[in-house]
Order: C-alpha cells, then structure tokens, then sequence
C-alpha cells in the first residue's frame, strides 16, 4: 500500500483526531500527491474496514466517533442542522424526526447512510444566516429553526402539526427581527395567522 501501513494510517487518523474527510483532505492526511496512489491506499483501507465510504469521495475514520448532525455538517457544506431536526433538539417539536434535517445553498438533495436518511433543503443566499456552532456542528439558533419551518410550510414544501409545538423557548424579540428579513408574502402571511 505504498508508503502507508493500515497501522500508520491509524496512527496517523487517530493523532489528528479526524472523523471525516474527503478526496482532498486525504491527499493533505497521507502526504500523497498521486492521485492513483492516493486511491488505491483509500481502497485498500476500506477493504480493511478502517475507512468508510459514505458517498461518492467522502469518508469517515471507522474508529472516530460522530453524531448525526455532524455527519450532516460534513456531507453537505455549506449547511446548517434546522428545521425538524434543530425543533427537536431545542425541545419545541415533541417528537424525533427520523430524518436529520439540513438547509444549504446547494440544490436540495437526500443521502441515506447506514439506514438514516440526510435530507437537505435549498434555502436562498440571503435567506442563510441565524445559526450557530454547538459541541461540534452547525445548528440554527431555536428562532431561526421555526422560521425556516415556516418558511419550507409557506412554501408547501413541509408539513408539521403548528399546535403540537412548545414554543416556550422562543424569544419572541429575536423571531420578529428575524422575520423581517424574509420578503416573502406566503410567509407573512402565515406568520399573521399563527399570531407570531
């Protein structure tokens, strides 16, 4: 396997503490120029289960441990945990969705990895902001994460039940200078509805 063992590739995976990466980064990892060298070392380390392919140029260290909403972050980036999935988590949706929902600039797109479903939805360039870093990834902030909801159900893209939501949390302050950044007449309109 050229220069690099499966231990020293361990090794090397482990001490730069990586949990994901892809085609790029591997070149900078390995120290590997060559682009058929670099895959045939990426081969034979999946053959031995010490990486993963999740999709097409994308890999995850088998021995790292990772949650799904950093998984999320690195499949597709630009993009941030919101809707359903950052609900949840703030404890306003009551239940877990099973589907790890993300907005990015990118085109919308589904990726299923070990029986999970990655869902990503197109959200406009000006429309991406009202996110923040926790532990290690990328999650709208609780005000940000119910207008993108309502912005997707605006769109008729989303459907949750609005009366099931705990919407406690929210600072009503931080929703309202939020919204205004989103000329978007459905929405308004929904949000007069709910009397938010």
């Amino acid at each position: 396997m050229g220069t690099i063992t499966q231990i020293k590739a361990i090794k090397i995976l482990s001490e730069k503490r990586i949990k994901f990466f892809d085609v790029n980064d591997a070149k900078k990892i390995f120290g590997v120029n060559k682009e058929k060298t670099l895959y045939e070392i990426l081969r034979r380390l999946e053959k031995k289960g010490i990486i993963e392919r999740i999709i097409k140029g994308k890999y995850a260290f088998s021995f790292a441990e990772f949650n799904d909403f950093e998984l999320a972050n690195f499949l597709v980036n630009p993009s941030y945990i919101s809707l359903e999935s950052a609900l949840s988590f703030y404890g306003i949706l009551p239940q877990f969705p099973y589907t790890i929902t993300s907005v990015t600039l990118l085109k919308p797109r589904k990726i299923i990895y070990k029986e999970k479903e990655y869902e990503f939805c197109h959200l406009k360039n000006k429309f991406f902001f009202g996110f923040t870093k926790k532990d290690k990834f990328l999650i709208a902030t609780p005000e940000k994460a119910l207008l993108d909801e309502l912005y997707f159900m605006a769109k008729k893209t989303r459907k949750i039940q609005i009366e099931d939501l705990d919407l406690s949390i929210i600072n009503i302050k931080k929703f309202k200078k939020m919204r205004q950044k989103f000329d978007f007449l459905p929405l308004k309109n929904l949000i007069k509805k709910l009397k938010l």
